[in-house]
């Protein structure tokens, strides 16, 4: 019987497979415990394939962050531009907490990992201040009255910080259904911007 030969793959391709599979490294072992044999294997390519792609892992790391940081100006966008207050933040959520399903490993490698020493962590770093200057401009377009300046920023890390929690809870026992995950969430949004 005749097999099937090996389609090659674009290197665009072949570098969203690594960035995949080594998203998946990453939130289960975290950057210390992933080593980039374990990366190339779950990508199905070879060590010297992925450095063609990535330097190293800490270049393979960055750029999953970089990816996630990229992302974070979307949700402005979702936001329904009326109605009740509910329904609209009840939509970004939705679309937020799809986003986080579909990059569970971003949350992980945000919230839990604490490896790759201080280059990474001044990523990590500038990741949580592009989140709450989001979460800031969220604030100011949904709030029923104005928040007071000085409040806008504790205010989104309180928001942002609570978020991610929530979400990592929810990967961690998925019996906490995302209804009751999203409801919590347009509890404590509305109350905020009333």
């Amino acid at each position: 019987m005749a097999t099937e030969p090996r389609r090659r793959l674009k290197p665009e391709q072949r570098r969203e497979l690594i960035l995949e599979a080594a998203g998946r490294q990453f939130a289960a072992r975290g950057h210390d415990g992933t080593r980039l044999d374990d990366v190339a294997a779950a990508a199905g390519v070879t060590k010297p394939v992925l450095y063609r792609h990535f330097d190293d892992k800490t270049a393979l790391y960055l750029a999953l962050l970089d990816r996630h940081a990229a992302d974070l100006g979307s949700f402005a966008g979702v936001i329904a531009p009326g109605g009740p207050l509910e329904e609209r933040l009840r939509g970004v959520l939705e679309v937020w907490l799809d986003y986080v399903e579909g990059h569970a490993y971003a949350w992980r490698m945000l919230f839990r990992d604490r490896g790759g020493g201080p280059a990474i962590q001044v990523v990590r770093d500038d990741v949580h201040a592009q989140a709450r200057a989001t979460l800031v401009g969220l604030i100011r377009v949904l709030a029923v009255r104005p928040v007071p300046e000085p409040e806008l920023e504790p205010l989104a890390e309180l928001l942002s910080m609570g978020m991610a929690s929530l979400a990592l809870m929810w990967m961690d026992d998925p019996a906490t259904g995302r209804e009751a995950v999203v409801d919590a969430m347009v509890r404590v949004w509305a109350g905020v911007l009333r």
